[in-house]
């Protein structure tokens, strides 16, 4: 799954970057950019633990 968000990711960065240095963007265009790349940090980040849960971890192992 993280091999297919993180091309999805950076293909919606580039749309939306590209898309807003045109002197008239389309604005449905970059919703839909910043609705990819939203979702696709929301997905890499859920993978990622929080630190008060590492700290918690920690001291458990003491």
């Amino acid at each position: 799954m993280k091999k297919l968000v993180i091309p999805f990711t950076l293909v919606a960065i580039i749309v939306g970057l590209f898309e807003q240095s045109k002197s008239n963007p389309n604005i449905y265009v970059l919703c839909i950019a910043i609705v990819i790349f939203m979702f696709g940090i929301m997905k890499l980040s859920a993978k990622l633990p929080s630190k008060s849960q590492e700290e918690k971890e920690e001291e458990d192992a003491d």
